[in-house]
């Protein structure tokens, strides 16, 4: 959506018009001015509709007495002494979905707005930022939309904000980018992103940004040693890929970067340990981790972070053929470590371990954070609310945790044995250095131990299972029901407080 900004609003204009209220029924100076010239009608409908302007409320008005607007929304944000930049965000992304079928434009009237949590510049940023996340919608399948169902708003308009609200806002517009992006591949059905058109998506839309970008074939996997990830695609006809991009916002070729390894299986249909036919259609994304790595680094790249990081996915398909690998599989990583592959369907720490050992010697990263939809168990655990995180440092655990909050990508910590406890006994083989699960009970815990005995000394590492996260079966704030784009703000955050010089 384009934005713009304007000092005031004349009674004229056209389109929708948002205005703030606080507790208790205290009007903004503009919903004070909307007061006047509709001769009392927003007094009127906050009465008939019980409307006090408890945070995150919002009441309607079509066709204002007196205005030029089409209508009117009356936004609530409680006491403004609490009204952060969460409040402003949810009131954005609450604004769209009740006009983005409706209306071309929107302006919000932020004069005089006083005594809030945050500055009106942060507020009106981080409310134009609301609209853009939850504005997404993904309809180039959908040839059938009547003209009352497709997306007619395309600008939002700021008003009565301080200067410094356009560049913080277009910084928080390359961060909803990223997210988008990493909605739109997720979104996109496995017969459309593959292995292979998923490297090419991603080369068309990183080109200019400034991002190197580095592609592995599966011949070039097998010199390697991959055999762990070579292992899970065997089956299909889309060969694998592993794909790297480097960031690189710092001026020293040198810097240390930050790793991060996404999961790319573009669909995952369990392998011969075949999933249950029902449902299996949300197996297209699986791919979630590589989704969150890509949009991360269109984010990062796009605002021009001052840090270096290197976005690592490993893509394959997981299908069923006379090739595919078999329970009981006895495959070698690149790390020399053996695997015996009990079930083809724990298929995604297999992919994983390979690109962690490929990024560790090849960037010699000291922290290392890999996403990953890598078990069904996370979402016992955690439902859709929370992706469960896995570290061995306390300290990387505490700041994701801090940066999770802050943008309401939120994590909580599970527990992780040290090497030989009790929760990694419960991997050993007998016939191999490990199998690719553990028995029923602690599923996400031993996936996470898989993963542990891949991680180098020295390397601070965060696994971060989003298998709940990465796709909604109801919309929320700040995004549709499906794909939320979960965790390309959580790093953008944890990059900006961390890892920028």
């Amino acid at each position: 959506m384009e934005l713009l900004i304007e000092s005031s609003r004349t009674a004229d204009a056209s389109g929708a018009l948002l205005l703030f209220v606080g507790e208790g029924g205290v009007l903004s100076a503009g919903a004070r001015a909307a007061e006047t010239a509709s001769g009392g009608q927003l007094g009127r409908a906050m009465k008939a509709a019980n409307f006090t302007g408890k945070k995150g409320k919002i009441v309607e008005l079509l066709a204002p007495a007196g205005m030029g607007a089409s209508r009117l929304l009356l936004a609530g944000i409680g006491d403004p002494a609490k009204a952060d930049a969460r409040t402003f965000e949810d009131l954005g992304g609450e604004a769209v979905a009740r006009i983005q079928t409706s209306e071309a434009a929107l302006a919000a009237d932020f004069t005089d707005l006083a005594d809030l949590a945050v500055g009106r510049d942060v507020a009106a940023a981080h409310f134009a930022h609301g609209m853009e996340l939850r504005g997404y919608r993904h309809d180039r399948y959908r040839t059938r939309l009547k003209d009352e169902q497709k997306a007619k708003l395309g600008s939002i308009t700021l008003i009565g904000v301080p200067d410094s609200t356009a560049a913080l806002a277009g910084r928080l517009q390359k961060v909803a980018d990223g997210v988008a992006f990493a909605k739109e591949l997720i979104t996109e059905p496995g017969n459309i992103i593959y292995p292979e058109s998923f490297v090419a998506r991603v080369q068309e839309r990183v080109a200019g940004l400034g991002i190197t970008v580095t592609v592995l074939d599966e011949k070039q996997l097998a010199a390697l040693g991959a055999g762990s990830m070579l292992g899970v695609g065997q089956g299909s006809a889309r060969p694998p890929r592993l794909l790297a991009m480097e960031w690189n916002g710092t001026g020293n070729p040198d810097a240390t970067p930050l790793a991060l390894i996404g999961k790319g299986v573009t669909f995952d249909s369990g392998g011969i340990s075949l999933k249950p036919g029902p449902g299996m259609e949300d197996m297209k994304w699986d791919m979630g981790g590589a989704g969150a790595v890509a949009g991360i680094m269109v984010a990062l790249a796009g605002r021009k972070a001052k840090a270096r990081v290197i976005g690592v996915c490993g893509l394959v398909e997981n299908m069923p053929d006379g090739n595919a690998q078999r329970p009981g599989d006895i495959v070698t990583s690149m790390s020399g470590q053996t695997v015996e592959v009990l079930n083809t369907d724990a298929e995604g720490r297999l992919v994983l371990n390979d690109c962690m050992t490929w990024t560790q010697r090849t960037y010699k990263p000291k922290v290392m954070l890999d996403f990953a939809t890598l078990t069904g168990a996370i979402i016992v655990s955690l439902a859709h609310q929370y992706a469960g995180v896995f570290s061995n440092a306390d300290s990387l655990w505490e700041k994701l945790d801090a940066a999770g909050k802050a943008v309401n990508d939120l994590v909580w910590r599970q527990p992780l044995s040290e090497p030989g406890g009790h929760y990694d006994q419960m991997i050993d083989s007998t016939i191999a250095d490990m199998k690719n699960i553990g028995p029923r009970e602690a599923g996400s815990i031993t996936a996470a131990q898989f993963l542990q005995r891949y991680v180098e000394e020295g390397v601070e590492w965060a696994h971060i299972d989003i298998a709940g996260a990465v796709w909604r079966p109801k919309a929320g704030p700040l995004h549709d029901k499906g794909a939320t784009g979960f965790g390309v703000r959580l790093i953008d955050r944890l990059v900006a407080e961390h890892f920028e010089g």
